[in-house]
C-alpha cells in the first residue's frame, strides 16, 4: 500500500468525539459540590476530555509525553532567519542532554521527552531520547519549488504517527504534547496557515526567532512567492504539505492523527503545531475534537489558527519558543480538569 493511502486510512479511523459522554460530564459538573460554573473553562475542558475518551468521568492523565519533531528547511537560504541551520542539530543534542527549556518544563510537569528526527540536515549522535526516522536531510527551498515529494510528506506523517503509537502502546502515555525544532520553520508554518485559512502572508507571518523589520518584509515576500508558485489547494492536504510544508510539521500531523485514533488528548504548542493541526483537520475533520490549545503563541499566525479551529488557549504567556514548552505548561490544567470530574464529591454525597 502506498504511504499516501496509509495516511488517508489512518485519518479515516478517527471517530467523532462522544458527545453523550461530554454531555454527561456537563451534567455531572452541575451536581458537584460547588456552585454551577464556578470552575469556569475547566468545566468545559473536562467535558471535552470525556468526549475524547468516550467515558465520564474521563481518565486522569498520569503519563504525559512531549514529542519534539525536528527538521531543517531549504527556504532558510533566502535569509528568513539570522540563525544558521546548524542550530537545529545543536538543539537536538541539547534536548537529548537534558539542558533545554523543554527538558526543564517537562521535568516540572512530570512529562517524558521524546525527540523525533525526520529531517535534520546535520549529523546526530544516537541517544535514548532520540528516535531517528530521517526522511531526508532538510527540505528544498519552498519558494523555488516543492519542499518535498508527496511520498516524503506521507513518510514524515507516518513517522510521527509511529512514535505516538509506540508511546501509547508500549510506554503507557495517556497525554501527548506536540513540540518542534527547526531553524526557519515558522516560514512553512505561515505558508500552511495562509493556505488553509485564506489569510494573507502579511497577517500570518511573524518574527519567529526575533527578526528585524527588514527581514520580516523579506519573509513576507518569500511567502508570497511560494504561494504564487504553488497555488496550494487545501483540498489536497498532503500536496500542500509537500509543496510548502516542513518535515517536522508533517510529523506533528501524524502525532495528532494517532492520538485521535486512540482517544488520547493532544496538547498543541505554538504556531508550528497549530499549522500542523490545520493539515490534520483537512485530512480528518474529527481530529480537531481531540486537540487542546495549550497556549496562545505570540506569533500572529497562531491566533489566526486557533480562531479558525474555534479553540480557546488555556494559557497566554507571550511565549514563542516552540519545543513544546507552552503546551507542556498546560498539562496540569488538563489533568485537573479530568481529576475534578473523577474525584470531587457531589452535592448528593454531602446530603444536599
Amino acid at each position: 500500500m502506498a504511504l499516501e493511502d496509509r495516511v488517508l486510512e489512518l485519518a479515516a479511523e478517527i471517530p467523532p468525539p462522544d458527545e453523550s459522554a461530554a454531555e454527561e460530564a456537563r451534567r455531572r459538573h452541575v451536581g458537584l459540590a460547588k456552585p454551577p460554573g464556578s470552575l469556569g473553562r475547566l468545566e468545559e475542558l473536562g467535558a471535552r476530555l470525556a468526549g475524547m475518551a468516550a467515558e465520564c468521568p474521563p481518565p486522569v492523565p498520569e503519563n504525559p509525553a512531549v514529542v519534539v519533531c525536528a527538521g531543517d528547511h531549504g527556504v532558510l537560504r533566502r535569509g528568513v532567519s539570522p540563525w544558521p541551520q546548524a542550530v537545529t542539530a545543536a538543539m537536538v543534542g541539547n534536548f537529548c542532554g537534558g539542558r533545554a527549556a523543554v527538558n526543564a518544563i517537562a521535568k516540572t510537569v512530570g512529562a517524558r521527552v521524546s525527540v523525533l528526527d525526520v529531517g535534520v540536515a546535520g549529523e546526530l549522535d544516537g541517544h535514548p531520547l532520540l528516535r531517528s526516522a530521517k526522511v531526508r536531510r532538510g527540505t528544498d527551498d519552498l519558494s523555488r519549488g516543492p519542499a518535498m515529494s508527496r511520498h516524503e510528506a506521507a513518510q514524515a506523517v507516518m513517522a510521527g504517527a509511529g512514535v505516538a503509537e509506540d508511546l501509547i502502546e508500549s510506554g503507557g502515555v495517556d497525554l501527548l504534547v506536540t513540540g518542534d525544532m527547526g531553524i526557519g520553520n515558522t516560514t512553512p508554518a505561515a505558508c500552511l496557515i495562509s493556505t488553509f485559512t485564506g489569510n494573507p502572508p502579511e497577517e500570518t507571518t511573524g518574527r519567529g526567532t526575533g527578526i528585524d523589520d527588514e527581514t520580516l518584509r523579506l519573509k513576507v515576500n518569500v511567502l508570497e512567492e511560494a504561494l504564487g508558485l504553488h497555488v496550494p489547494d487545501p483540498g489536497y492536504p498532503l500536496g500542500v504539505l509537500a509543496g510548502v510544508g516542513g518535515l517536522e510539521h508533517a510529523a506533528i500531523v501524524g502525532v495528532i492523527l494517532m492520538g485521535a485514533v486512540y482517544g488520547v488528548p493532544v496538547i498543541l504548542d505554538g504556531v508550528v503545531s497549530n499549522s500542523a493541526a490545520l493539515v490534520a483537520l483537512a485530512l480528518a475533520p474529527h481530529s480537531v475534537g481531540y486537540v487542546i490549545a495549550g497556549h496562545r503563541s505570540a506569533e500572529p499566525g497562531a491566533r489566526i489558527v486557533l480562531e479558525y479551529l474555534e479553540l480557546e488557549p488555556l494559557l497566554d504567556l507571550g511565549m514563542r519558543l516552540g519545543e513544546g514548552t507552552g503546551g507542556l505548561l498546560a498539562v496540569p490544567l488538563v489533568s485537573a480538569a479530568a481529576r475534578t470530574l473523577a474525584e470531587m464529591a457531589t452535592l448528593e454525597d454531602l446530603g444536599f
